[in-house]
């Protein structure tokens, strides 16, 4: 077997395994003050780049439709459930994370 042979499904198993290790998840991205809870109940970028970017808004349309599923069974505004949403998200973010009450960021 040639050394190609070897070196090439190694080569591609790192690589796949660093594309995945480079993935931003919503835990990672809190701890490392790229994003931060709003009193508005959604997440927005403290450092924007790309993939900080695309996590803000996957978590955000799932929050949103979470939100209106609340709305909806509970026959109240989707504006009243985002607003209690972000206290509660905000209450629960730990000391060193950043949140905005409206203010500007701040670590909490």
């Amino acid at each position: 077997m040639s050394i190609r042979n070897l070196f090439t499904p190694l080569l591609l198993a790192t690589l796949l395994t660093a594309t995945s290790a480079l993935a931003l998840d919503l835990d990672e991205a809190k701890s490392r003050g790229l994003v931060g809870e709003t009193s508005g109940g959604y997440l927005a970028p403290v450092v924007s780049s790309a993939e900080v970017e695309a996590l803000v808004s996957s978590i955000n349309s799932q929050r949103k439709a979470h939100y209106l599923k609340i709305a909806s069974k509970n026959d109240i505004s989707l504006a009243a459930v985002e607003v209690r949403a972000g206290k509660k998200a905000i209450e629960k973010t730990p000391a060193g994370q950043y949140i905005s009450t409206g203010e500007g960021w701040q670590k909490k």
